[in-house]
């Protein structure tokens, strides 16, 4: 137990948590080997400096007592040792840089690979998984928890070698010189030993809490910020203030609670480093009394124990570095262990036509264990355009998340190009599916940028030919910055109807095999809503669309239209046939054509 708790070094390749780092430090073997070595090196040099000092003093007396005749001998051996006193403090500070270059840059490399390691972990999850979990926790594991591990790959090693290499090389000189003064030196470490293996526990436990708390924070802040515009349009700060202080204070109490476990390490160790210079000074002072020592030797005890001073006291603080990270990586490892639902059955590539059928489709929200779909059947053929109607909450962005195999099915099969859907490249799909949503989502950057989210490789000609189908081109180019105005958080720089034609410009960029518009017209008139759409039936005429929508416009001029109702199909045909049967299309057709005539 003694060794265990004295040397944090020894836990670092066994907890059970931190196993998963390994692979990183076999990865980085070389760089660490020799930043190990660096540290050898320069804490053999740091220990040279008080047998230097000691032989010195010894000189001094030995000149006193008559043992050295001549000054000059003695100035000599002073002056030599001066220079190499100065010499090894270069030379350990040299190698002390090179250490920290090594290692700490090391650790640096390993947070850029977990960092990396958990960004794609972040993309292979489904849809599914983040509808469960809160935004700022999931922040949370990818930023102040791979932080906390960096310190156990980085500062938590370096210190623990210097402690290890320390407490070696130092003992072992301290026992050649007087084996008594040594053991006597020994005496406060056991306690030492005992406090740390209690308080490594304490801080586990709440570091564990800690974290939690922070990740608490973090959410309520990134949802304060994302709805921001509601909380003032309600006037409801003092409530938020209010809420978010209850979180706060908790956050406070138990970081609290961490540091002062932490914070009864260092003046731990501070005791028992005075306590072993006062025992040097003690029973060396006796040891001189009776002539069995020199002065020399009491003051090389002294600056070994005070060398020792910090590793004692850093023992504490790696403890305390590798307890958090140990936290810290077991909630890295509860994120990177999630399997994600939907899996790439297929990596063989392969051409998309945009062929799809569904039959006898049936699909459950597992969330909320609302079924959305009930036996659903159509086909679309390559080319084709359907129009999906319906009231809200009857399904229709249910068939589109599908389409895009955001989620599987329960019963019932989805073909794409006569393949079932879940044996098809998922890769292939999606890069061949261009999608606008209900609510598009901009990034915070240029306008063109945002367009180019579709193409990357986009010319500047075929951005803006894309704007001007999406009739948005006569909007970017009155900015004062054109198609380079940098766009505030989700778009909010635009209106609603300019975010959304955006949206449009982006997918249609792609000149994907399947579009797909969830009501992306809802925010624009009806005068744009038909320059939008004429653009659209003139360059989608190859592509598989998919138009979501409450507006009859929208569908008139669909090769198909599907009316859903509950999660079934209740009407399904061309605009002509389905206005002259009775039904929801019918009523609906019928109370716009009034809205418009009034």
């Amino acid at each position: 137990m003694y060794l265990r708790a004295l040397f944090p070094f020894y836990k670092l390749f066994l907890l059970k948590e931190l196993k998963y780092i390994n692979k990183y430090f076999s990865k980085y073997k070389w760089r660490i080997l020799i930043g190990l070595l660096i540290t050898i090196l320069s804490k053999l040099l740091a220990l040279k400096v008080p047998q230097i000092v000691g032989d010195s003093l010894n000189v001094v007396e030995d000149y006193q007592d008559g043992i050295i005749k001549d000054i000059a001998v003695v100035k000599d051996e002073l002056l030599f040792n001066v220079l190499i006193i100065v010499g090894v403090a270069l030379l350990s500070g040299f190698f002390t840089f090179l250490m920290r270059q090594t290692i700490i840059v090391t650790s640096r490399l390993i947070e850029f690979d977990l960092k990396n390691e958990i960004y794609q972990q972040y993309q292979r999850l489904s849809l599914n998984f983040y509808k469960k979990n809160r935004t700022g926790d999931l922040m949370n594991r990818i930023s102040e928890d791979v932080s906390k591990v960096r310190m156990y790959v980085g500062p938590a090693i370096m210190y623990s070698m210097n402690m290890i290499v320390l407490f070696a090389v130092g003992f072992t000189q301290m026992i050649s010189i007087d084996v008594k003064l040594t053991l006597y030196t020994l005496i406060p470490f056991p306690l030492l030993s005992i406090s740390i293996f209690v308080l490594s526990k304490v801080i586990h436990k709440r570091s564990t809490i800690v974290q939690q708390y922070l990740s608490k924070l973090t959410t309520f802040n990134q949802e304060f910020f994302s709805g921001i515009n509601v909380v003032k349009s309600y006037g409801i700060e003092k409530s938020i203030i209010k809420d978010f202080d209850e979180i706060a204070n908790e956050s406070k109490e138990k970081n609290i609670n961490l540091h002062k476990a932490n914070a009864l390490f260092f003046p731990l160790m501070i005791l028992l480093i005075g306590i072993s210079n006062l025992l040097v000074i003690y029973i060396g002072g006796q040891q001189y009394i009776n002539n069995e020592i020199q002065i020399g030797t009491i003051i090389e005890f002294m600056l070994y124990v005070n060398i020792l001073t910090w590793p004692v006291a850093v023992v504490g603080w790696v403890t305390s570095m590798v307890q958090q990270a140990e936290a810290s990586q077991l909630r890295i490892n509860e994120f990177l262990k999630q399997v994600p639902e939907i899996q790439n059955n297929n990596t063989d590539s392969a051409n998309i036509n945009g062929n799809i059928d569904f039959k006898n489709v049936t699909f459950t929200y597992d969330d909320t264990n609302i079924t959305a779909l009930k036996d659903i059947s159509f086909s679309v053929k390559p080319g084709e355009t359907m129009a999906i109607l319906g009231k809200t909450g009857s399904g229709k962005s249910t068939i589109i998340e599908l389409i895009a195999r955001l989620y599987d099915i329960d019963n019932g099969a989805i073909l794409l190009d006569k393949t079932n859907i879940k044996e098809v490249n998922l890769d292939d799909l999606r890069s061949q599916i261009g999608f606008v949503p209900q609510d598009p989502f901009l990034f915070s950057d240029t306008i063109s940028n945002n367009i180019k989210f579709g193409k990357e490789e986009a010319t500047e000609e075929e951005i803006t030919t894309a704007a001007k189908n999406a009739d948005v081109h006569k909007n970017i180019i009155d900015f004062p910055k054109g198609y380079d105005t940098i766009l505030g958080e989700r778009g909010v720089t635009l209106s609603g109807g300019q975010k959304q034609r955006v949206s449009i410009a982006r997918a249609i960029i792609k000149k994907p095999k399947i579009l797909i518009f969830d009501d992306c017209l809802s925010a624009v008139d009806t005068e744009t809503e038909e320059k939008i759409l004429s653009n659209l039936e003139r360059i989608s005429k190859n592509i598989t669309t998919f138009i979501i929508s409450h507006r009859v416009s929208s569908a008139k001029n669909t090769d198909k239209i599907i009316v859903l109702d509950d999660g079934k199909i209740t009407q399904q045909g061309t605009h002509n046939q389905l206005i002259t049967e009775e039904g929801y299309y019918k009523e609906l057709y019928d109370q716009q054509l009034l809205e418009k005539e009034i």
